[in-house]
């Protein structure tokens, strides 16, 4: 009844007004008989012949600056087609007689066949029957996309014609014919008793849309459906002081028999590292060392690390480090499964292709020495990837380490500076993945589960993980950064850490680690006392807390009781706050609690960076869609987007 009333609508408004025409010339559109809906034109105006072009392989160049993907039905493209800028991919020219033709859809999102709209989708039929031998843009009816980026179709063979679709003038009927045509000709309506002639009750739909009705023309905008379920995923942990001798066990009982260690060139000379390696020796397992990881890795020194480990050929790898080498342990393990893939094949989107990892990998036994990235439990991996000046990384639930090995005495080694740094990153995944938006706010959907983001959003079972990590760390950092022999505070900043990983590691973080990636990446010289390296760094952790006190001012309004309930885990009494001073209470508080903690910059100007370096800062930001999708009250349109982001930025100058 709803589509009954929705087709008479259009069809008044449709008729509503003359259809024009453009230099004498009235623009025809194909409708799936093979027929042409010729609109009314001036009795002094010839009946044109339609426009017609060559046309037969589709070749297609992208010309955007950003990556687009294809999608196709009973066509030889391959599922989720990448095209990198100025990539070329030519269709093969050849009739599908059981189909009656082929689609090929272009989008700009990765996810799935059915959640990229805004789409350009190109239909061509090949067979015989009705049609005969024509191709079909469909961009008008679907929209445009790449207005200003054109995704080109090169003709080829002069057979083959071509037929534009709907294309006459945009006025308001237009639009709404446009749209009775699609709902009329490409599928049924919840009435199959009402308004198309082509449903299976009147006669039988022709053959290229019969194959592609729903997968080609539905105007569910699939891209702004939201997200219903949410998947828990974590490694399995043990932890307890002295655990980290059973790990040679561990790998008897998998059966592993020539493990790759990696460690780093000061982690290699601890306790640690000789328990490992004892462990491994007492079990007679063959075990190989590299110790040259580097601290914040780039992606040179993963690659380097990657071409390590593929001649010796381990059955495992066990990481024994800080959160450093952990993530490189973790990629190591993902080329060697996938020897000849290019290096950003897996890099997430848009700096990389953001390649889903569809293969289990080798185990992975993780021995944390810090008590900070949480990366024992999740499947994420971050670097800086040099020639676009941003940190990304890679983020599958296949990278995951098998076991995490939590053992509070690897971590009473860690310089006092190093203790803080490592719990302000504890302290920024709690609040992120607390404040994060729900995850039945996502979008889009996936239309497949192994397209579900490991970062989906705060959740029921994470909101229990981030909210203890977050006021265990507010009560135990000061402690343990204060008094380096307090080992209570250390055992438990450890636990804290593995809690919060499991929070940010369903539910994602936002704001405070997208904008962080390009402040550690364009350091302008920074080097943070306590850290034993030869090079400028800014550790994660400080990256991260910097930008903390204006961010959590901007997010408040999104949800101000969860806001004051972190407040409170500050120690700050909320019971007479206003909902609407949640921001700046929690602001006031995280700052509070920085400038406590001692040795800690006081915002990006102690980092070397002046208000000039803002605008790089924000581009170094952009590129981090997996996390800044997540963030509450950011804007989806671009500019103002940088808008909000500058001004986040400036406000972090300095607190």
């Amino acid at each position: 009844m709803y589509i009954s009333s929705l087709l008479l609508l259009l069809a008044t408004l449709a008729v509503a007004r003359p259809t024009t025409t453009k230099n004498n010339v009235v623009h025809r559109a194909p409708i799936p008989d093979g027929s042409f809906i010729t609109p009314t034109t001036p009795t002094s105006t010839p009946k044109p012949t339609p426009s017609r072009r060559p046309h037969g392989h589709a070749v297609i160049k992208n010309n955007c600056d950003f990556s687009i993907y294809l999608w196709s039905v009973g066509t030889a493209v391959q599922a989720e087609k990448t095209l990198l800028p100025n990539d070329v991919y030519s269709e093969i020219f050849r009739e599908e007689k059981s189909t009656g033709g082929i689609a090929i859809k272009i989008s700009t999102d990765v996810d799935g066949l059915y959640t990229s709209a805004p789409q350009m989708i190109f239909a061509y039929n090949l067979s015989n029957v009705a049609q005969g031998k024509v191709w079909y843009d469909l961009s008008d009816v679907f929209g445009d996309p790449f207005e200003g980026y054109p995704v080109s179709l090169t003709p080829a063979e002069p057979q083959i014609n071509w037929a534009d679709a709907i294309r006459v003038a945009p006025s308001a009927a237009n639009r709404a014919l446009n749209l009775l045509r699609t709902v009329q000709y490409t599928h049924p309506p919840n009435c199959p008793c009402h308004g198309n002639p082509a449903h299976h009750h009147h006669h039988k739909t022709p053959a290229l849309l019969n194959h592609v009705k729903r997968h080609l023309a539905t105007p569910i905008d699939r891209s702004r459906e939201k997200e219903y379920a949410f998947e828990m995923a974590a490694s399995s942990i043990r932890f307890g002081p002295g655990a980290t001798k059973e790990v040679g066990m561990d790998f008897a009982n998998m059966g592993a028999k020539r493990v790759c260690i990696v460690t780093d060139s000061n982690v290699v000379k601890l306790d640690a590292m000789k328990q490992a390696v004892e462990g491994l020796t007492r079990e007679g397992i063959e075990f190989t060392v590299f110790d040259k990881v580097r601290i914040e890795p780039k992606d040179s020194s993963v690659r380097e690390a990657i071409d390590f480990v593929k001649p010796y050929k381990p059955d495992a790898f066990l990481a024994v480090g800080g959160g450093s080498v952990i993530d490189t342990a973790k990629l190591m393990n993902l080329y060697n499964a996938y020897p000849e893939a290019d290096f950003l094949d897996f890099v997430n989107a848009p700096l990389g292709k953001g390649l889903p990892v569809d293969k289990p990998l080798l185990p992975l036994v993780a021995v944390p020495t810090t008590a900070g990235t949480g990366s024992e439990t999740t499947g994420t991996a971050i670097f800086d990837l040099v020639s676009k000046k941003a940190k990304t990384g890679i983020a599958h639930r296949n990278l995951k380490p098998t076991l995490g090995i939590c053992d509070p005495i690897n971590t009473r080694t860690m310089p006092s500076a190093v203790h803080a740094s490592s719990g302000l990153d504890v302290l920024c995944h709690s609040l992120e993945s607390w404040t994060a938006i729900p995850y039945n706010e996502r979008t889009p959907r996936p239309t497949n589960p192994i397209n579900r983001p490991a970062y989906q959003g705060a959740n029921p079972i994470s909101d229990i993980f981030s909210l203890q990590a977050l006021r265990s760390t507010a009560q135990f950092l000061p402690r343990a950064v204060r008094d380096p022999d307090y080992h209570e505070a250390q055992s438990n900043m450890l636990l804290a850490a593995t809690l919060a990983g499991v929070g940010f590691g369903n539910a994602g973080v936002h704001l405070c680690h997208g904008l962080s990636y390009g402040i550690s990446s364009q350091n302008p010289g920074y080097k943070h006392a306590g850290y034993d390296v030869d090079h400028p760094i800014i550790p994660h952790g400080v990256s991260v807390a910097v930008t903390a006190p204006a961010v959590f001012r901007f997010t408040a309004a999104s949800n101000p009781d969860r806001h004051l309930a972190a407040a409170e885990a500050f120690g700050v009494d909320i019971s007479n706050v206003k909902r609407e001073s949640a921001g700046e209470v929690l602001g006031n508080a995280i700052a509070e609690f920085l400038v406590k903690l001692g040795d800690q910059p006081r915002g990006l100007k102690d980092l070397g960076y002046k208000a000039s370096d803002v605008d790089g800062l924000v581009e170094g930001t952009l590129p981090q869609k997996r996390v800044l999708m997540l963030a509450p009250n950011l804007s989806e349109e671009l500019q103002a987007e940088k808008g909000e982001l500058r001004k986040l930025l400036e406000e972090s100058l300095d607190y």
